[in-house]
């Protein structure tokens, strides 16, 4: 990728993050949705995993290309306090489970962003919470409904 590339595709406003996440989910480029996150990021998967890191969250993002996964992602709210965003959004997901049950759940997901030093901005946390009554909910995937605890590695 060249630097003009590089500047064409950063994210300048962290409303724009989940958007740019649903478009290169649905386009299959598990390489462009990994790029929104920095590289000691955090998601809380719908169906409960936590995942850390650059390896794991393209090792889910294949998974969900694999299964079909179709995003849409609906804004609530962007709240910006300096290089920190707190964003909201509500989403459905139309996905295909591996015995070729189509599954639709929604749900929100409650996001932290953080601003790079190019300026540009990236997902350091993402929390996507199922909502309770979710079509295709027993369908295979578990509905989460306890809080989550993100371990803070400098508290080590």
């Amino acid at each position: 990728m060249n630097t003009q590339e590089s500047a064409d595709t950063r994210i300048v406003d962290p409303a724009c993050l989940p958007f740019a996440y649903q478009d290169a989910l649905n386009a299959g480029d598990a390489g462009a949705v990994v790029a929104l996150f920095h590289q000691d990021a955090t998601m809380h998967t719908f169906t409960g995993k936590v995942l850390t890191g650059k390896e794991a969250l393209h090792a889910e993002a294949v998974q969900s290309i694999a299964a079909q996964a179709r995003l849409t992602n609906k804004p609530r709210s962007t709240l910006i306090g300096g290089d920190t965003a707190l964003i909201i959004v509500d989403w459905d997901l139309e996905a295909m489970l591996p015995d070729g049950t189509g599954i639709s759940p929604t749900g929100t997901t409650t996001a932290v962003a953080r601003r790079s030093a190019d300026g540009s901005w990236r997902f350091a946390i993402l929390d996507c919470q199922r909502a309770v009554g979710s079509p295709g909910e027993g369908a295979g995937l578990m509905r989460v409904n306890a809080p989550v605890v993100l371990e803070n590695k400098a508290d080590r």
